[in-house]
């Protein structure tokens, strides 16, 4: 059985961030991406404290998907160090996990 992950990566904007999505369910990488928009993010970049306004995409993918997810994620984003986090998913309707395998294994997708 794959494992199954919930992946978070930040972006500038929701027009960034549908750009994203659709590049990475595009390729398989991902089978869903929602975007969450109006997020308000606080951190220390370059010794300061900065404030952005930002949007969090939610990434539903398999493990053996991650490392390509984060590489093609990089290259697409706006930002020089772009959040890519992913959290196990430890359970679910068993037919959406199904769904996420097929849509992020071509050979498997109907």
């Amino acid at each position: 059985m794959n494992d199954f992950l919930l992946v978070l990566v930040t972006v500038s904007s929701v027009a960034e961030g549908e750009r994203i999505a659709s590049k990475v369910v595009e390729d398989r990488l991902a089978a869903c991406v929602n975007i969450v928009p109006n997020l308000r993010s606080f951190f220390r970049w370059d010794g300061k404290i900065t404030e952005e306004g930002e949007a969090l995409l939610l990434l539903k993918t398999t493990g053996d998907r991650l490392d390509a997810l984060a590489q093609r994620v990089k290259r697409l984003h706006s930002y020089e160090l772009p959040e890519v986090i992913a959290l196990p998913i430890v359970g679910g309707l068993q037919a959406y996990l199904d769904w996420v395998h097929s849509e992020t294994h071509e050979e498997d997708a109907t």
